[in-house]
């Protein structure tokens, strides 16, 4: 499809940080039903996630890019990262995923870093280029 483009960035830093951790929960929910609770497929499907949120967030906002990645990982994560006993076993079973899975925690905040300031590296760029002005044709 020629026509096909990626959404304007809209997203405000609350709308980012909504929009990923959501995205999350929808992603460990997919890993639950499909994969058995896989957290490489959860940590693998983290990536997409975290680069969409950077690139949809508006210009003002994109401090907030990778500020909000590591939060909806750790949102998401509850549905896949095991445990039992109680509320104590599943909390460990949280601690246990976060600290055995922070390289896919780490790679994914670096991806939304890595766009946020490669985008507001664009911004400063065309601000500081010198508009052209149309010369009058004689």
């Amino acid at each position: 499809m020629p026509g096909l483009r990626l959404p304007r960035p809209r997203l405000t830093g609350l709308g980012g940080g909504l929009f990923s951790s959501a995205a999350m929960v929808l992603v460990a929910g997919f890993s639950w039903l499909l994969f058995d609770a896989s957290l490489f497929v959860y940590g693998l499907l983290f990536l997409p996630v975290a680069a969409a949120t950077a690139l949809w967030v508006r210009p003002a906002d994109l401090i907030t890019a990778p500020i909000t990645a590591p939060i909806a990982f750790a949102a998401g994560v509850w549905p896949v990262a095991g445990g039992s006993g109680g509320f104590g076993g599943h909390l460990m079973g949280l601690v246990s995923a976060l600290s055995l899975h922070a390289g896919w925690l780490y790679a994914g905040t670096l991806v939304a870093a890595l766009i946020a300031v490669v985008r507001k590296a664009v911004l400063i760029g065309r601000r500081r280029m010198p508009r052209r002005r149309p010369t009058a044709q004689p």
